[in-house]
């Protein structure tokens, strides 16, 4: 039997198990995105974004926002954590191409917004 490295991201992919996609709102007319949640990267959890999306006019690297994470279960509620830009890096080779990774990951608890 193998020997495996222990993992290192357990924390980024416990989230990623149980929540499917983050939704926020930035920018002067408070746009809502919403965008899938990805472990594929060394960094943890990354959000993939095309190159071209008005988004990214919108956040840098340290940003502290509220974003709202819908789980894996329909059902489920979602839940609000505040969330830090921890990267964006553009992809130029391989399956990505255009699109940047955004790695996030949660800081604390976020306010809830109904």
């Amino acid at each position: 039997m193998p020997n495996h490295p222990p993992e290192r991201r357990s924390g980024p992919r416990k989230v990623v198990d149980k929540y499917y996609s983050v939704e926020f709102s930035i920018g002067e007319f408070s746009l809502c995105y919403q965008f899938r949640i990805w472990n594929m990267s060394e960094q943890g959890m990354c959000l993939l974004v095309k190159e071209d999306s008005d988004v990214l006019r919108y956040i840098t690297v340290g940003d502290v926002l509220d974003m709202k994470y819908h789980g894996l279960k329909t059902k489920e509620p979602a839940e609000y954590f505040k969330t830090k830009i921890e990267h964006i890096t553009k992809t130029d080779e391989g399956r990505y191409v255009g699109h940047y990774l955004v790695g996030i990951s949660i800081v604390g608890n976020g306010e809830r917004v109904e």
